[in-house]
C-alpha cells in the first residue's frame, strides 16, 4: 500500500471537506419491544423504518443514518432511562425515537434538554407526553383523538347507554375521558366505567358486569398486544355480540395482525382509528408493499409501521434542517408545522402539541379474499389532539 506524505493527506481531507465530500454518520437510537409478549410492535417499528430507507435511502444531504436498536420489551420507566443514557452518552446517539409505553416517554423526558437530543414518538399515545418535554415530537396518535370520534358514530347510530372499558394508565384514563365527554356532550349516558390493569388477561367477570348493567355497547381501549386477542374474544365467549351489545373501540384492538387469529369473532366489530392497512392510495400502496417485505411476513405488518415511517420523515427533516449537526432546539423547530402526505393520508405536525392533526377513520372489520381487513368507511378529517390542556 503506498503512503501519501501527512502534507499530502492533510490537503487531501482539506479538499474532501471543501467539496463536502466527508459525510458524517447520525445515529438514530431506537427504543421498543423487540423481544416478549409485544415484540411484533417492535418489528412493526423495524418494518417501518426499512421501509422508509427502501424507498428515500439511508442519507440526507452527505450524512447517513445509523439505527442502533435497544430491546424494552414492555414498560419499564427505569430500564427505559437507562437505555436512553446509554444510547446519548455511549452510542453517541444524536436523536432518540420508539418507544410503545407512556410510561417509558415520561421516564426518558427529563433527559432530552440536558443530553440536547430530541426524541420522536413513534407510539406512545398520551397526550400529555408532549408537555414534559419542547424537544419531543409524536408521529403516531393520541388516544383522545382516536377516542372522541367513536362517540359521534355512537350517537349517530343510536346507542344511548354504554360502558367504557381501558386498562389503567396513561392513554387508557385519556380514552375513557375523551369518550365519556364527548359522548355525553350528545346526550348518551356513561353507565359505568371500568378501569383494568394493565397485567389482566381474565376478562369474563368484566364481560358479565357489562351483560348485566343493560348498556347498549362498551367502548374499550387497551394497547395491542396478547391482551386485545383476549378481550375481544371474551367479548364473544360471554354471549355480548348474541345479546346485541354493540362493541366499539380504537383500533387497537383490532390491530391487523391479529385478525388471523380472531377470524370471524371480530367480524362486524366498529374501531376509530389513524391508519389501516387497507387504506386506499398510492403512498400507502408504496408502504405496505415496503413494510411487507421488511417484516417478511406481511400479515404481521399493523400500525406502529406508520409511526416509525413517518417518524424517520420527521427526523430526516430534522438532519436537514440543521446540517447534521447537533442542536435538538433546532431539530423540532424545524419540523412545527410541516405538513406531508403519509401512507394514512394527510397529515399536519401541530407547532403547539408537537402531534400529528390527521383523519381518523371509523372502520368496519370485513372480509376480504381469504382474510379480514379494517375497511375504512367514514373519515374525520383534520382531527387534532383533542386531549391537549394548555
Amino acid at each position: 500500500m503506498t503512503r501519501l506524505p501527512l502534507g499530502l493527506l492533510a490537503a487531501s481531507a482539506l479538499a474532501l471537506l471543501a467539496t463536502g465530500a466527508l459525510a458524517d454518520t447520525i445515529k438514530v437510537g431506537v427504543i421498543g419491544p423487540f423481544s416478549g409478549p409485544f415484540a411484533n410492535q417492535g418489528r412493526n417499528f423495524q418494518a417501518g423504518i426499512d421501509a422508509w430507507m427502501a424507498l428515500n435511502g439511508k442519507t440526507v444531504g452527505d450524512d447517513e443514518i445509523e439505527v442502533v436498536y435497544r430491546d424494552l420489551p414492555a414498560a419499564d420507566p427505569a430500564r427505559a432511562r437507562t437505555l436512553a443514557q446509554e444510547l446519548v452518552v455511549s452510542d453517541g446517539v444524536q436523536y432518540l425515537a420508539g418507544i410503545y409505553f407512556t410510561p417509558d416517554a415520561l421516564a426518558i423526558a427529563p433527559l432530552l434538554e440536558e443530553a440536547n437530543t430530541p426524541l420522536v414518538i413513534f407510539n406512545a399515545a398520551t397526550s400529555a407526553i408532549t408537555k414534559q418535554s419542547p424537544l419531543i415530537v409524536r408521529t403516531s396518535f393520541t388516544l383522545p383523538q382516536t377516542s372522541a370520534p367513536m362517540a359521534t358514530v355512537a350517537a349517530e347510530r343510536g346507542l344511548k347507554r354504554v360502558v367504557t372499558v381501558v386498562s389503567d394508565y396513561g392513554p387508557g384514563a385519556d380514552a375513557e375521558g375523551a369518550f365519556s365527554a364527548a359522548f355525553e356532550a350528545k346526550g348518551g349516558q356513561i353507565v359505568e366505567k371500568i378501569r383494568m390493569p394493565l397485567a389482566t388477561n381474565d376478562f369474563s367477570p368484566i364481560m358479565q358486569r357489562i351483560r348485566a348493567s343493560g348498556a347498549d355497547a362498551l367502548f374499550a381501549f387497551l394497547p395491542s398486544g396478547p391482551p386485545t386477542l383476549a378481550f375481544a374474544r371474551a367479548y364473544n365467549d360471554n354471549g355480548l355480540k348474541g345479546a346485541g351489545v354493540t362493541f366499539l373501540s380504537t383500533g387497537d384492538l383490532t390491530q391487523e395482525s391479529d385478525l388471523p387469529a380472531l377470524g370471524t369473532s371480530v367480524e362486524g366489530f366498529l374501531t376509530t382509528f389513524h391508519y389501516s392497512v387497507a387504506h386506499d392510495g398510492p403512498e400507502n400502496k408504496a408502504f405496505v408493499e415496503a413494510a411487507g417485505k421488511a417484516i417478511g411476513d406481511p400479515k404481521l405488518l399493523t400500525f406502529p409501521a406508520v409511526g416509525a415511517f413517518d417518524g424517520m420523515r420527521v427526523i430526516a427533516k430534522m438532519i436537514e434542517a440543521t446540517g447534521g449537526e447537533q442542536d435538538a432546539a433546532a431539530a423540532v423547530e424545524a419540523v412545527k408545522g410541516i405538513r406531508f402526505e403519509s401512507p394514512r393520508g394527510p397529515v399536519t405536525i401541530d407547532p403547539e402539541t408537537r402531534s400529528p392533526t390527521q383523519t381518523i377513520y371509523l372502520r368496519e372489520v370485513a372480509k376480504a379474499g381469504d382474510g379480514f381487513v379494517n375497511r375504512e368507511i367514514q373519515s374525520f378529517p383534520d382531527t387534532p389532539d383533542l386531549g391537549w390542556k394548555k
